[in-house]
């Protein structure tokens, strides 16, 4: 087994267990009419995300640390099939304004701190 597939591995574990962490933090401090937690994972995860990104493409990444931060960590940390069923049980519980609001917001809020996190990486002194 590869040192690449251990890292993703490990990463994913530390995703997943941070995700609910932040989730539970964030539904207990906020309103439950919305999903946040969701919301904020999406976002910090893609964040980190481009945050790799830059610095991956300025410095040499080893594979392994790609896998474990990329792959592993922002892998479990965000999630889409949440995501989707969190948009699809707003639909079906009445509120698909709300649905198609939520679901445009998390896609622009991600793709913002993707984009933000490329910046802020290549703001840094590699």
């Amino acid at each position: 087994m590869s040192w690449e597939l251990w890292a993703a591995g490990l990463g994913g574990g530390a995703g997943a267990a941070l995700r609910h962490l932040v989730d539970g933090a964030v539904r207990r401090m906020v309103s439950d009419r919305l999903p946040w937690g969701t919301l904020t994972v999406n976002t910090a995860g893609t964040l980190l995300l481009g945050l790799v990104f830059g610095v991956a493409s300025a410095t040499a990444v080893p594979p392994q640390a790609w896998a474990l931060v990329a792959v592993g960590l922002c892998g479990a940390l965000t999630t889409y099939s949440t995501f989707s069923h969190e948009v699809l049980a707003l639909a079906r519980n009445g509120r698909p304004l709300t649905a198609a609001a939520y679901a445009a917001a998390t896609e622009c809020c991600a793709l913002g701190a993707l984009g933000a996190g490329v910046l802020l990486a290549r703001a840094l002194p590699l």
